[in-house]
């Protein structure tokens, strides 16, 4: 038990340190990644947490690390579009959305929500030590396999299910993903799987920003010029996503 424990604490002070890196980042406004390498490691300190589910101090974190995520989703989407749209030569309405971000990063970098991210996650190393001495660790191996091959039951799921939800597909294989990277000495995948679902994740994202975009253009007038090339652009990724699902399921859950 004490090598798994080691390696748990080993991966948070990890990730404290990369999102230590990545506040400084944002703080400075030096790079345009900063915020969604801080956003990826938010959600793979979630991931490493969900299997401890249950044992002291998880639900703070787990609570802290939400909040952080939360703050941050509409600034990144609002990013992630304002690329698309200077890409493509849509410089004002990029202009409109890109303006107030750099007071937004600094107030990310510099607000309570990650300040109190940073007090229990700096916490939670001494927790999972005290529940080792307590005994509460016990059984933790096992526990966290199980937890992993339910969520992966849980996309095969999804999988067979003939009027599956892309949105919660899209969840459930983020899920995996992450917490294969996790666990990787505890996750059973079979040998296909990482590559499928990195692809399937791939072709659900370009689905979704598409779909989000086109429900922001019934609002804002100024992406009406690309409506029509957003939903052309939906349609070929729905379909490539539907390829890469069934390939995934293909693969990876018919016996």
């Amino acid at each position: 038990m004490s090598a798994l424990v080691d390696r748990l604490v080993v991966q948070i002070l990890s990730l404290e340190v990369s999102l230590l890196a990545c506040q400084a980042r944002l703080a400075a406004a030096t790079d345009a990644e900063a915020l969604h390498d801080l956003r990826i490691t938010v959600r793979r300190l979630r991931s490493l947490l969900r299997p401890l589910r249950g044992l002291p101090g998880v639900e703070q974190l787990e609570a802290a690390a939400s909040e952080v995520g939360q703050l941050t989703t509409p600034i990144r989407d609002r990013e992630v579009l304002a690329a698309y749209l200077y890409q493509h030569g849509l410089h004002a309405a990029a202009e409109c959305r890109t303006a107030q971000l750099q007071g937004e990063y600094s107030a990310i970098a510099g607000g309570p929500p990650l300040a109190q991210l940073f007090l229990v996650l700096d916490a939670f190393p001494r927790f999972l030590r005290a529940s080792e001495r307590q005994g509460l660790l016990r059984g933790l191996r096992g526990k966290i396999e199980k937890r992993l091959s339910k969520q992966w039951k849980a996309l095969g799921d999804a999988l067979r299910d003939p009027a599956h939800d892309r949105h919660r597909l899209r969840l459930l294989i983020k899920r995996v993903r992450y917490a294969a990277d996790a666990y990787p000495e505890l996750d059973r995948l079979p040998p296909q799987a990482m590559k499928r679902l990195k692809a399937a994740q791939g072709a659900l994202g370009d689905w979704h920003d598409c779909w989000q975009w086109l429900a922001q253009a019934e609002q804002q007038k100024d992406l009406l010029p690309c409506v029509a090339t957003w939903r052309k652009t939906m349609h070929k990724s729905q379909a490539r996503a539907d390829q890469v699902l069934d390939k995934l399921h293909g693969d990876c859950f018919r016996n």
